[in-house]
């Protein structure tokens, strides 16, 4: 006779109704962070948008008849045409050969700054706070000397002469030398509570050295705090390098930067609108894709999240 329990919840060997909803799959380290990264669809989508950017500034001046230089054969304060969507400057300039130039240029400018900046700061900050003691008084107060430190000054200082300027990568070392100091502090912040769990102490005991403990346990448990860090830091040095530019400390004709396109454009912003707005919105767009982006690495990123539900 068969038994009744069995009959209504099948044979004896059978799993449970509900296993099938509690079972994982396993998958691999970027599957997971690539997973966790897709739920968050502001980041999705500013990912796809900064692709967009990263084309038009890089690979558009390929496809497009002018450049960002002066040509005899433009005619200056055109508006808008077939030939010049966004019309010309004063001096006979496209306007869209001006954004694809001015884009690549800020945009190796901020991200020079950030990569710099974040990993000078993350490492400076974490050392600081595992080793502590009077290692950790000196080296903050080396960060608090760059932070006091007036970014327009050491650039006036550092840069050059006004009349002359800098080239992207002088400006992106600038910025990035007294820049690091605030990551510091925050991923400082971070490893001092780190530093008492339990997974450094077992690390300890087992003979980590210094540097493994850092750059393997303590950086990977800090990589949110330094993401959403990096990410702002992106967006600041897009700004400080417009603030330069409006100083005349920044990129100089006949190179061209989205800021120096703001300045050149600003008293045009009712008269001529076509050249004082579009590099105002690039500039935006620039800084808000990437700030999504941060925050969905962020989660993508973080250890402490090992589930993915689907």
């Amino acid at each position: 006779m068969s038994d009744p329990q069995l009959t209504a919840s099948g044979s004896a060997g059978d799993p449970p109704p509900d296993a099938e909803a509690i079972t994982t799959k396993e998958r691999g380290q970027l599957e997971m962070v690539w997973l966790r990264f897709r739920r968050h669809k502001l980041a999705v989508i500013s990912l796809f948008t900064l692709l967009l950017l990263v084309a038009f500034a890089f690979l558009g001046p390929y496809l497009w008849q002018w450049d960002h230089r002066i040509h005899g054969d433009i005619p200056s304060h055109a508006r808008p045409s077939w030939d010049h969507p966004l019309g010309t400057t004063r001096s006979g300039q496209d306007l869209v050969g001006q954004l694809m130039r001015g884009a690549q240029q800020s945009l190796r400018i901020a991200i020079t700054v950030s990569l710099v900046a974040t990993a000078i700061g993350s490492l400076w900050g974490a050392v600081a706070g595992y080793l502590g003691g009077w290692v950790d008084t000196i080296m903050m107060r080396i960060a608090d000397l760059a932070l006091i430190v007036p970014l327009f000054v050491a650039v006036a200082a550092i840069g050059g002469s006004p009349r002359v300027g800098a080239t992207w990568y002088n400006i992106a070392l600038i910025i990035a030398a007294f820049s690091w100091a605030p990551i510091s502090r925050v991923v400082r912040g971070v490893v001092l509570s780190l530093r008492e769990q339990e997974f450094i102490e077992a690390a300890k005991a087992m003979g980590a050295s210094t540097r493994r403990i850092v750059l393997r346990h303590l950086l990977p448990n800090a990589a949110g705090p330094i993401i959403v860090a990096a990410t702002l830091l992106v967006a600041v040095a897009i700004l400080v390098e417009a603030t330069l530019s409006f100083l005349a400390f920044g990129i100089r004709p006949p190179d061209i930067s989205l800021g120096l396109m703001v300045e050149n454009a600003r008293t045009a912003a009712f008269t001529r609108p076509w050249l004082f707005y579009p590099p105002g919105v690039l500039i935006i767009l620039i800084c808000l894709t990437i700030n999504f982006i941060g925050d969905g690495l962020r989660d993508a990123l973080d250890p402490r999240q090992t589930m993915v539900r689907r």
